[in-house]
């Protein structure tokens, strides 16, 4: 195994962050790791390494991942509540910033604002890593488009179906398919449509959701209520009810179209059972692959384009 020289400081806070050609090394470095995962072969190349792991939203997959994935580097992972920290007590975040930083070395967070975010990353003498904000989700797209190109092969020319909100997933995915060159369809109800600083040059909107299905290689949802807009809920339900992705739906799609969700899921609000947990769906090895993937990123943000 060679590894490149100490790497620049640098941060995944937006999708757009890596160039195409990052991301295909760190695909390219998934399959290699998953691969020793799998054979139960040992590979510690951040033995001694310690990931902070700061989280103000609640989380299953994200802690999950970010801290097996570290134990199985070689790695710890320590985890951090605003609740139980002096961050939930009303210390600046650039404060934070400067002492977490120099007690270990890579940081995740997992916060509302992208802002709180970037104030951090501005403060940080480490790699920052969005575990989510309101108005993104990278790790996800990457585990996503991952699952994707390990099933269908290259998402370039492909064709990508979002239904529903137009939340952070979503935003990711715009910025996803400028990347990576596939067409993005968007269908949301009235008055939920992607904000115009968000929009991209591969993505095209529509109103009826059966139209943005029509022909693509992969179809995909989130809740319908997203963290933080939990007051919303009855009201949501009412104007999403004709955004479900359901049989119908997938058969508008192409015959051999995957079926993804990031999770949790609400059967019978935002996905059918039939189609959440039928053949089309790659809904448990997408999410296995955030493990995979992540463990990918940390492995470049810490020691470069590692070649093995």
């Amino acid at each position: 195994m060679g590894v490149a020289k100490k790497p620049l400081l640098r941060h995944f806070l937006q999708f757009r962050d890596l160039s195409a050609a990052e991301f295909g090394h760190l695909f390219a470095r998934t399959r290699w790791i998953k691969d020793k995962f799998k054979r139960y072969q040992r590979y510690w190349p951040l033995e001694d390494r310690t990931l902070a792991m700061i989280f103000e939203k609640q989380s299953t997959r994200t802690r999950l991942s970010f801290e097996a994935g570290m134990h199985q580097l070689g790695g710890a992972a320590i985890f951090l509540n605003t609740r139980d920290s002096q961050l939930g007590r009303g210390e600046p975040v650039e404060d934070a910033a400067q002492v977490i930083s120099r007690m270990c070395d890579i940081v995740m967070i997992r916060t509302f604002e992208q802002e709180i975010l970037e104030r951090f990353a501005r403060n940080s003498r480490v790699p920052v890593i969005n575990g989510l904000t309101n108005e993104y989700h990278p790790c996800q797209i990457l585990a996503d488009i991952f699952t994707f190109v390990e099933h269908r092969g290259p998402i370039k020319g492909k064709t990508v179906a979002w239904i529903g909100d137009s939340n952070n997933v979503c935003n990711t995915w715009l910025q996803a398919a400028d990347i990576f060159g596939f067409k993005l369809n968007v269908s949301t109800p009235p008055g939920y449509e992607v904000e115009s600083e968000r929009s991209a040059k591969n993505y095209e909107p529509f109103a009826d959701p059966m139209k943005a299905v029509r022909g693509a290689h992969l179809v995909t949802t989130d809740v319908w209520t997203s963290m933080g807009f939990e007051a919303e809920n009855e009201e949501r339900r009412k104007d999403f009810e004709d955004w479900q992705v359901d049989a119908e739906m997938m058969k508008a799609a192409r015959k051999d179209a995957l079926f993804m969700h990031c999770l949790p899921a609400h059967r019978g609000e935002e996905v059918a059972a039939t189609v959440i947990d039928g053949k089309q769906s790659v809904v448990w090895e997408e999410a296995e692959n955030r493990l995979h993937t992540q463990k990918a990123l940390l492995e470049f943000l810490l020691l470069g384009k590692v070649k093995g």
